[in-house]
């Protein structure tokens, strides 16, 4: 039988606090741990390896219910949900944030090279590079 850790041992192995563990042992993310004739959680090595392979995932950018779900689906094997089909869609999902924060990014660059200071007068100027969004008329067209 492996080593049995304690459940200051294994929040201090992985980096997180007592509480994490609990609350991953409610939503079932890892086992209920064995408990000692005095009633303390013992758990496995496994359950170390597993904390890490969730924090790793969490640092990967999957959330707390996508690494549930990878763990789930790596425990039952199931065809299409696995890690290579979900880190395709992960992939996909940050292009996409790249995509917006380099937008951003050139907004940014545009409006300080412009010299833009104020919002509501670069908002009512024809030349602002931030690209405000247009609804209806502009301020100094309005009736109100």
């Amino acid at each position: 039988m492996s080593t049995a850790l304690r459940s200051g041992q294994v929040a201090e192995a992985v980096g997180v606090n007592v509480e994490t563990l609990r609350y991953y042992e409610r939503r079932g993310i890892i086992p209920e741990p064995d408990r000692s004739l005095g009633g303390h959680r013992l758990y496995s090595e496994e359950t170390v390896t597993t904390l890490r392979v969730i924090k790793a995932a969490q640092n990967l950018g999957f959330s707390l219910d996508e690494v549930a779900e990878l763990l789930e689906a790596g425990r039952h094997h199931h065809d299409g949900g696995g890690l290579q089909s979900r880190t395709e869609a992960k992939l996909a999902e940050v292009d996409q944030k790249i995509a917006d924060l380099q937008v951003i990014r050139a907004s940014l660059i545009a409006a300080r090279d412009a010299g833009c200071d104020d919002l509501i007068q670069c908002a009512q100027s024809d030349c602002c590079p931030i690209p405000f969004v247009q609804i209806g008329l502009r301020p100094e067209q309005s009736n109100a």
